[in-house]
């Protein structure tokens, strides 16, 4: 799936979502180690920037079925020229330009 010498990156909302979800369920002791694994496999984790959330908007505005999360996702991978992400999230495959990949 992942090509020899292909950059992975990620963005700050990630590493939101790992606090949310884990806080929500009372693991708190799981937090760390999440963060060390996406560390671990990233090459760089990209900001999220008041200009990024502006662009999210316009996004989410545009494409049913997006999540905003996954808008704050689909604006980071515009403004960084990234096409493809890997995931489960279906809503992804509405947005022109974005090729899903899931594992």
């Amino acid at each position: 799936m992942v090509l020899e010498h292909q950059r992975l990156v990620s963005d700050a909302e990630v590493l939101q979502e790992i606090l949310h979800r884990y806080t929500a369920i009372d693991r708190r002791d799981a937090i760390q180690p999440a963060f060390e694994a996406l560390y671990g496999v990233v090459d760089e984790v990209f900001p999220v920037t008041a200009e990024v959330v502006g662009r999210a908007r316009e996004v989410v505005l545009a494409t049913r079925g997006l999540s905003a999360r996954d808008a704050v996702h689909v604006a980071v991978m515009q403004q960084h020229d990234v096409a493809e992400i890997l995931s489960f999230d279906r809503g992804f495959d509405a947005v022109a330009g974005i090729n899903r990949v899931s594992a």
